[in-house]
């Protein structure tokens, strides 16, 4: 694998990314942190390692990242705003970075009363803004964010994360466009059920000349039970799934293939609409669904670069 960032150099060669989640243990186990990243192996660029998503306790995404990175794949270290100030924040940076990582995702958080520590307090010390511009400061400066100076090089290859369904929606690209400015290099969303809003969305990206600035990935979400298509429908926010859809499952024979189905559908949609350059699987806890999708989709081989 290449000393850089290999999702960089997939997008910066003009080929249509993946990407991947991979859901740290609530636990000390890293054999299944081994398991799911063979999993993905073959079938994405690189693989995000999330940070206590949910805001349930998990193994860090650092210690996760570090070990992707010492068998061979690309990891994406994902930040959340929550739990750390600056000074933690830009440690860990340099812990990953020194092993070798060098794509990060930079986030706000689930808010802490959702998960099994509602009583913990939050930080936001900085928001996942200022985080892109801490992140690209020292990438570009060698200096910390208080101004002092660091040895040692840190390419770096920053994300962020962006909702096209939350109102209103000229205010989502006007947040993409401070995410751009702040140094953001790619940009993973939201997960995509409703082409129009997404395709509204996209339009306005173009207009504003940002699909050029940074690389827009599309969130996939497989649905993996009507359940599961009820509950993200009815109770996450900003997330926007058709009735069609959660009609198309309660009616299929078999909801679990259907939900496959819908995946490829969505994955090859987004593919035709300008300026989309890569998908973002998160499979939550599904990732043995993530070559089946890769494969239907025409999105395997993945290239070597």
């Amino acid at each position: 694998m290449p000393a850089g960032s290999n999702l960089e150099a997939v997008l910066a060669a003009g080929r249509f990314a993946v990407t991947a989640e991979l859901g740290p243990p609530k636990g000390t186990n890293l054999g299944v942190v081994e398991r799911k990243a063979e999993i993905l192996r073959h079938c994405c660029d690189a693989v995000n390692l999330t940070d206590n998503q949910t805001a349930i306790v998990r193994m860090s995404s650092l210690a996760c990242a570090i070990h992707l990175r010492r068998m061979g794949l690309d990891p994406v270290m994902q930040m959340t705003c929550r739990d750390r100030n600056r000074l933690a924040l830009q440690s860990d940076v340099l812990g990953a970075a020194g092993a070798g990582v060098r794509n990060f995702l930079c986030l706000s958080g689930d808010h802490q009363q959702f998960g099994n520590h509602p009583g913990a307090k939050n930080v936001f010390d900085l928001d996942s803004i200022q985080l892109i511009q801490v992140l690209a400061g020292m990438r570009d400066t060698r200096r910390f964010q208080g101004g002092d100076e660091f040895t040692g090089d840190i390419p770096m290859f920053i994300g962020a994360a962006a909702n096209p369904f939350a109102d209103p929606l000229p205010y989502r690209v006007v947040r993409l466009a401070k995410k751009a400015r702040a140094g953001a290099n790619f940009i993973q969303t939201q997960a995509v059920f409703d082409l129009e809003i997404f395709g509204r969305w996209m339009a306005q990206v173009r207009a504003r000349g940002l699909h050029e600035q940074v690389a827009i990935m599309a969130g996939i979400v497989p649905l993996k039970s009507v359940g599961t298509a009820r509950y993200m429908r009815d109770y996450v926010s900003g997330v926007v799934v058709p009735d069609a859809i959660v009609s198309r499952m309660e009616d299929a024979p078999d909801p679990k293939a259907e939900g496959m189905a819908i995946a490829v559908e969505l994955i090859d949609a987004v593919r035709e609409i300008p300026g989309v350059r890569g998908v973002h699987i998160m499979a939550v806890g599904w990732e043995d669904v993530v070559p089946i999708l890769a494969e239907r989709a025409g999105l395997l081989p993945r290239p070597l670069i």
